[in-house]
């Protein structure tokens, strides 16, 4: 004969003394030797497992009689559709203590920026991982699928090739990380080999490059930003004298730069390959730092400071000067393009001086390995050659 329920009242709940006291349903009373009272579920599981699952204090400011028997009915039918209500429980609270992939993203970003190159590179990652991965924001970062990848990168997957293949790449370094920390399981819905690669059209490599100014033309451009007179005219100058990447310069420190030994180094953590680079400093060079630190005030940490306390100027700088000038065809990064073709054309610089010149790796790994020297007296003399080619 099954057991009668509903045996416990409000009463006898807060006045039975030490044991466990029945209500029916598989609900119980506990009630330690110290007085402490809660409620407990005891039951068989689906295999056969008597579990006992508790379901909160019973106290007088604790769950009441009539909540306890509300609960205990709910695991009841998750025992009859044949899920054990311990373990479904822990499910839910699991599923709520779950991120979502935009906060898992965020908290990604913030943990790893202090190891990369400079904050160009930590706003990209960002810009790429709230912007064009919006499709997955709101997604527990378990739940992602590829379904939610697609629907991030189709829209931008031919339009912009190389945006979205970098795009794809940390969505996957995010679940990834995610996997790590026992977030999520199975394989990673944004792996390219033998998955994406099979869902989305071949893209061409996107081979746009930067608007270059002809070579030619840049001894006018330089007398132009001499004209000017301005600071920001002065950093530009120094950028075409230097072959250099914008960044590169737009967050040098004035204690780069050794003015007696005509030397700036840059070093490893804020160049593109991750290496130490030593520019040698033509006169006029040496000029525009001597000028540019002269303007400096106690509290400047870049040799060119923006408006706003410790940060540089804008990485747009160039460009908004270059639109002022009326010039359209060309772009500030599109002059390392030009000093690479007068380098060869002019001056007829052998291959590995001009591109030790522009910080790029020379030969295969192996050369590398042998070719201990960044041939800076060598450069020394044709950034030399570059400035005056630019003074005539």
């Amino acid at each position: 004969m099954a057991k009668r329920s509903h045996q416990l009242t409000s009463k006898t709940v807060q006045s039975l003394g030490p044991g466990r006291w029945s209500d029916g349903g598989n609900l119980y009373l506990s009630v330690s030797p110290s007085g402490a009272r809660r409620w407990a579920f005891i039951y068989r599981a689906p295999g056969g497992r008597q579990r006992e699952m508790g379901l909160g204090s019973a106290g007088k400011f604790g769950v009441s009689l009539a909540i306890a028997r509300q609960l205990a009915t709910e695991a009841r039918q998750l025992l009859h559709l044949g899920h054990d209500p311990l373990d479904f429980r822990r499910k839910v609270e699991a599923d709520a203590r779950m991120p979502t992939f935009g906060e898992f993203a965020d908290a990604y970003v913030d943990e790893h920026e202090a190891g990369w190159k400079n904050e160009k590179h930590v706003a990209q990652w960002r810009m790429t991982l709230t912007k064009l991965a919006a499709p997955l924001r709101n997604v527990r970062v378990c739940d992602i699928t590829v379904d939610h990848v697609l629907a991030a990168l189709k829209p931008i997957w031919l339009e912009t090739p190389e945006t979205a293949r970098r795009t794809r790449a940390r969505i996957e370094t995010v679940l990834d990380a995610a996997k790590a920390k026992g977030l999520r399981d199975g394989d990673n819905p944004a792996r390219w080999r033998g998955h994406l690669d099979k869902l989305l059209p071949r893209s061409k490599k996107s081979e746009a490059h930067f608007a270059a100014m002809d070579y030619a033309a840049a001894p006018a451009f330089v007398r132009r930003l001499r004209e000017s007179g301005s600071t920001a005219a002065q950093a530009f100058e120094l950028l075409i004298l230097t072959a250099v990447r914008t960044n590169e310069l737009l967050e040098a420190h004035p204690g780069e730069f050794d003015l007696e030994e005509r030397l700036w180094t840059i070093p490893a953590e804020r160049m593109k390959m991750g290496r130490v680079h030593r520019v040698p400093l033509s006169p006029r060079a040496v000029a525009l730092v001597q000028a540019a630190k002269a303007r400096l005030k106690p509290q400047d940490v870049y040799l060119f400071p923006g408006q706003k306390k410790g940060r540089p100027y804008s990485n747009m700088v160039f460009t908004t000067l270059m639109k002022r000038m009326a010039v359209e065809d060309a772009t500030p990064h599109g002059f390392r393009s030009a000093f690479r073709d007068w380098s060869r054309v002019v001056n007829q610089t052998p291959n590995d001086v001009t591109e030790l010149s522009l910080a790029h790796i020379v030969g295969s790994k192996t050369e590398r390995a042998y070719a201990r020297s960044d041939l800076l007296d060598e450069r020394r003399i044709v950034l030399g050659r570059w400035a005056e080619y630019l003074d005539r």
